[in-house]
């Protein structure tokens, strides 16, 4: 949107998507809306370098590369200036991919490896990583932040968005908004039918299904329950594990909140939630540890200071 605790061992299998059998990969993912590298605030690349390095991921899924430009609002808000994925690349040694198409799923991204980038996907959304011979897909998505459903049902101004009342009417307005981007990353992700894993970063703008629970809403986490359909069609349709909530099954307990480090939970005028997310695909994938990096605990599990971000980052080592 524009405005590490480590967990028990948790193996989840999933269907087959062209595994070998060989020693496992150990992975550590990350996606990070960079706020145009600190540029919307002022702040120095540095900044946004020290997060990373804070890190160490393989894979870095870059959320709004670009700077905003001035004014930036629900209805015009197109990215400008150069991208600072080449800086960051450069620094850290790493491969890295701009994403210069626009489409609904894209806002100023990049996709930064460790190792080789082969190719990009048709639409732009992702691209096939050669990790020590095995084929790995990366994807990074910025869905469309307008409306926002849970400023909707708050009451909360953000552009021209009629009130919501209703959890079904989120549910329609968050599927007319962000379906188009989905139907469109689902096309690319016929690119990686036989790799051997594949991961999806994003500032989706959409909380997700497994935190507007009955029991986030008792314990005071959220107004109330919503089966968030986006999060629904990456978990069903595309068979993807939520790699955080693999780790922290309980959004009571730890909600892991991304948005937004710019005000006070308490705030009446916005509204703490988990929109930045890492999932995963592969055979035998296991969940190794997990974590959100920010500002300050409790909210992070890893803390940098100073941050540049609006958001907090999230990211999750793997093997598989």
């Amino acid at each position: 949107m524009k405005r590490l605790l480590i967990a028990s061992l948790i193996t989840a299998t999933l269907l087959p998507v062209g595994a070998r059998a060989a020693e496992p990969t150990e992975l550590t993912v990350m996606s990070f809306n960079i706020w145009g590298g600190g540029a919307n605030d002022g702040k120095p690349v540095d900044e946004t370098l020290a997060v990373i390095k804070a890190v160490d991921p393989d894979i870095i899924g870059l959320l709004e590369s670009r700077p905003e430009p001035d004014p930036c609002d629900a209805d015009n808000c197109v990215p400008t200036g150069p991208s600072v994925a080449k800086e960051i690349a450069g620094r850290l040694g790493y491969f890295y991919y701009d994403q210069a198409k626009q489409n609904p799923a894209l806002w100023g991204g990049a996709i930064l490896s460790r190792y080789p980038i082969v190719q990009p996907t048709a639409n732009d959304l992702g691209v096939e990583i050669d990790v020590k011979g095995r084929k790995v897909f990366a994807y990074s998505l910025h869905l469309p932040d307008f409306p926002y459903q849970p400023y909707q049902l708050l009451g909360i101004d953000y552009g021209p968005a009629p009130k919501l009342t209703t959890a079904d009417a989120a549910i329609a307005a968050a599927k007319a908004a962000r379906g188009p981007a989905i139907d469109l990353f689902l096309q690319d992700l016929k690119a990686a039918d036989r790799a051997d894993a594949v991961f999806v970063f994003g500032d989706f703008n959409e909380p997700s299904h497994l935190d507007w629970t009955d029991a986030a809403v008792k314990a005071g986490r959220q107004p109330l329950a919503v089966a968030w359909p986006t999060s629904l069609r990456m978990t069903g349709e595309a068979g993807f594990l939520d790699l955080f909530r693999v780790a922290y099954p309980d959004p009571a307990a730890k909600p892991g909140m991304t948005w937004t480090t710019t005000s006070a939970p308490a705030d009446p005028t916005d509204h703490h939630d988990r929109i930045d997310f890492t999932y995963g695909r592969a055979s035998g994938l296991t969940v190794l540890k997990a974590g959100i990096v920010g500002e300050k605990a409790p909210e992070a599990d890893i803390v940098v200071t100073p941050w540049p971000s609006d958001h907090r980052a999230t990211m999750a080592t793997v093997r598989f």
